[in-house]
Formats: C-alpha cells, structure tokens, sequence
C-alpha cells in the first residue's frame, strides 16, 4: 500500500534545466571542457557535486570541486532570478494541492542543491505541502544509486514499499527501484532522450496522475 508520494523536482515541478544547462555550458566554456549533447545527457539526475568529481579527474582541472561548483551556482544564480518566465510544469500545483488535501504526505528528492531547491520552493511558495526535502549533495553518489529515496523513506519513517516516487530521468527510476519503490515515469517534452521504460508506470502529463490512482498503484506489483 502506498503511503506517502517522493518527488523529483527538476524536470518533474519544474523545468529549471535549461538555467543549469546554461550555468554548466558557460562553466565548461571558461574551463575549455569539450561537451557533447550525448555526454551532458548522462549527467541528468546527477548531483553537481558529483558532475564536478567526475570531470576534476576526467580533464585534470587544477581547482578543487568545491570552488568548481560554487562557480556553477554562480552562473545559475543570476539565470534564476533573471528568468521571470519559469513556472511550475502543467499539472505539478494541481497534483500536489490533491494530494495534500488526500492527507497524503510528500517528500522531496531532489539531486538539486540546497540553495536551489530554496530557490524554487520560495519562489513557489511548496513549503507548506512537503513534509521532509532532501538534497543529493548530501549524499557521496548521486541517482542510480538509491540512497537519497532510502533517507527520504526514512525520514518519512515508511518502509520502500509504501512509497511512490514520480520521476522523469532515467537515473532517477533506476534508483527508484533499487530502492524497492513503486516509480511513476513523467516523459515529458523536458525529458527528451531519457529512458524510462523500467519505470511500473509511464505518463506524458501529470494531469493524468490522481490520488486515488497512485494511492492504488502499489498493489499493482
């Protein structure tokens, strides 16, 4: 039975990937990395801490990875603010508003940093509908791995299967399920490329996500 809701953000509430793909592209261009659309591909889902340890070693950068990412947060920082476009993807306030008056607890878990996830909660005003929010960088290894749906479980004090993650990256299912999870795949035209086929459930719209339906879906495996 499921019990409480795990969300992704980027890409699931909202679509803050091309503010980051804009930071971390400048950022290469100052460093002279050389990045694919394929390579930068594989990077969705992954924490910028781990993005950045991969690439010190990778291309031998000389700075360490802590000045490496606040660098990036930089960039990202003045795309965020300077954007008064960026909203919550279609069907995301919706969902999460059913949700909330269902009484069913949400969590956050979210490769994002910290500073960001601030950054998006405040500016749309989620505080109030999430129980707990938790952020990859604390974690060593970012999606596949589990770790960060395995705490978010804990924290809500359920075990793996009573809870339902919603993701649209296919690291972020990879780790949903390793986690033991019920995992709900979002293709939506932000997640281009992603595969999502190892999901237990795929939509293209999160209006097409009830409550009582994902409530329901874990007694579908």
């Amino acid at each position: 039975m499921i019990r409480t809701i795990i969300f992704d953000m980027d890409g699931v509430l909202v679509d803050t990937e091309p503010l980051h793909h804009d930071a971390f592209f400048r950022h290469f261009a100052e460093l002279g990395i050389p990045m694919s659309r394929e390579e930068y591909a594989t990077f969705l889902g992954s924490s910028t801490r781990n993005v950045y340890q991969l690439l010190k070693q990778q291309f031998n950068l000389t700075e360490d990875v802590e000045t490496l990412i606040q660098r990036k947060r930089e960039h990202f920082a003045r795309a965020f603010e300077a954007d008064t476009t960026l909203e919550l993807l279609p069907g995301a306030r919706a969902l999460i508003e059913e949700l909330h008056r269902a009484g069913v607890p949400l969590q956050l878990a979210s490769s994002a940093s910290k500073e960001t996830i601030g950054r998006v909660f405040g500016r749309f005003g989620l505080y109030p509908y999430f129980d707990n929010l938790v952020s990859g960088e604390d974690f060593p290894k970012s999606k596949p791995d589990p770790a960060i749906f395995l705490h978010a479980a804990a924290l809500a004090g359920l075990a793996p299967a009573e809870c339902l993650v919603i993701e649209d990256s296919a690291n972020g299912v990879t780790a949903a399920k390793a986690a033991g999870m019920y995992c709900v795949g979002y293709r939506s035209e932000h997640s281009e490329g992603q595969d999502l086929h190892h999901a237990d459930h795929v939509v293209a719209h999160l209006g097409q996500l009830k409550a009582a339906q994902l409530l329901a879906m874990g007694r579908e495996s």
